[in-house]
């Protein structure tokens, strides 16, 4: 039997008029501090995204989606939050902000397989 490991995950969420507070899941982030694990997952579904804002710059959020991974992955060419430890990682792409790309609180579980489990997630809160 696989242990369980207790971990925690946030809904990205694109919000194409701040100020009208609409938006739309397009992503999951799910940390492991036990393992050491972050991952995140997204997908810009533009037809979806033109309901709540005809005008709106997908590839400006593409962009920037693209800049949260490289974080959540530690990549050497995404500055200095990439370079802190996974916790803090975690903390930072999850902290509060007002903004086009925000995320929900974070939420815990338990997993025995965290690929899988982010897969589900991914498929029940966002591929809607």
């Amino acid at each position: 039997m696989q242990d369980k490991h207790l971990y925690e995950y946030a809904v990205i969420r694109v919000v194409p008029r701040v100020e009208r507070e609409e938006f739309l899941n397009v992503g999951i982030i799910l940390f492991c501090k036990q393992s050491k694990f972050l991952q995140m997952k997204y997908e810009l579904d533009e037809n979806r995204l033109k309901c709540l804002a005809e005008d709106f710059d997908l590839e400006e959020v593409s962009k920037n989606l693209q800049s949260f991974e490289k974080i959540a992955h530690g990549d050497k060419d995404a500055g200095p939050i990439a370079q802190m430890d996974v916790p803090s990682r975690f903390r930072w792409l999850t902290a509060i902000r007002s903004s086009v790309i925000q995320t929900s609180r974070p939420h815990p579980g338990m997993s025995c397989k965290l690929d899988d489990t982010i897969n589900r997630l991914f498929k029940e809160l966002v591929q809607i």
